[in-house]
């Protein structure tokens, strides 16, 4: 069975592009592997493929979730799975791409076994952190001091997080730890990770979100905002939206909002280098800009994957 095709890369970067040109080049299927293109409400602000890109060839999970749910890693990877099963019934290689770096570790490595978090402990949970995070810290050093010694103070979702999981399961949150078994084993897959020169993807950054605005971000924003639904829902802080809101609220004006919106996409692609070179170490790192040469860079990297692979199967 010929591998899966992973992609990774910060945002901007051309993963959509790439995965379009090798899934018409090998005859591929494309599953979305970015947490925010998932959500239904934003197509503008979280970059969705336009429909142009989407009959370019079959595309899987991109805006099938509704804004008001909170899609976990353990749902996509559920997806996910079903969807590489179907793609491989009908003799095609399932081509995985997109920003959300833990999508694509969880499904290759494993996804920790921490149950589901009922709603109402969630909360309060991220109250506490929000109210006081020192005093959060601290709750947190008297009941999982291990993970107290690893999150900083100033870490809200890393500290809300282990307290949660200690309030709904009386158990530190590394309990947890030892990840189930991955469904994508080795020799099933073949990862890439896309490494643009910094400075040429911050510009890049910055002439997305200006296009966004001239193609209706903005009027998209606020009909989200204008949903009412909770502030600390994902799709909620998608790069852009928190900006926007304040803007929707008179607390800035909307040039401070854009201005915040690329600031924060710019720091995001400074943490997603960070994953690749942390989580991804053996992933082959893709530098070209230009789609074609990508394609003709990966291609000769996929047929040795697949020779592997046969040579592992006899």
């Amino acid at each position: 069975m010929p591998p899966a095709i992973l992609i990774h890369g910060p945002t901007a970067s051309g993963k959509t592009a790439l995965a379009i040109s090798l899934a018409r080049k090998l005859g591929g299927e494309i599953i979305n592997a970015d947490s925010m293109q998932v959500y239904s409400d934003l197509r503008v602000l979280n970059a969705r493929p336009s429909d142009e890109e989407l009959a370019q060839a079959p595309h899987h999970m991109f805006g099938h979730v509704d804004g008001a749910i909170r899609y976990s890693t353990g749902k996509w990877v559920e997806d996910a799975a079903s969807q590489i099963d179907e793609i491989r019934r009908r003799g095609k290689i399932p081509i995985l791409a997109g920003g959300t770096g833990l999508y694509l570790s969880s499904l290759t490595q494993g996804l920790s076994r921490i149950p589901e978090i009922p709603t109402d402990i969630r909360a309060k949970a991220q109250a506490e952190t929000a109210a006081s995070p020192r005093a959060a810290h601290e709750h947190l050093s008297r009941v999982d001091p291990e993970a107290a010694a690893r999150i900083k103070v100033g870490d809200l979702q890393r500290v809300a997080r282990a307290l949660e999981v200690f309030m709904a399961t009386g158990q530190p949150i590394s309990h947890f730890h030892t990840p189930a078994p991955p469904f994508l084993k080795a020799g099933e897959w073949m990862g890439v990770a896309l490494t643009p020169r910094r400075q040429e993807l911050y510009a890049r950054i910055e002439k997305r979100f200006d296009a966004m605005l001239e193609t209706g971000a903005p009027d998209e924003a606020r009909v989200l905002y204008e949903r009412g639904l909770a502030r600390d829902l994902p799709v909620m802080r998608a790069h852009g939206m928190p900006g926007f809101c304040d803007y929707f609220e008179g607390k800035c004006t909307l040039e401070a909002a854009v201005i915040r919106g690329k600031r924060d996409t710019r720091r995001y692609a400074k943490r997603q280098f960070t994953w690749i070179a942390h989580q991804f170490p053996t992933w082959p790192r893709i530098p070209a800009d230009d789609t074609n040469r990508r394609v003709g860079i990966i291609v000769p990297l996929y047929n040795t994957a697949i020779d592997e692979a046969d040579l592992g199967d006899g």
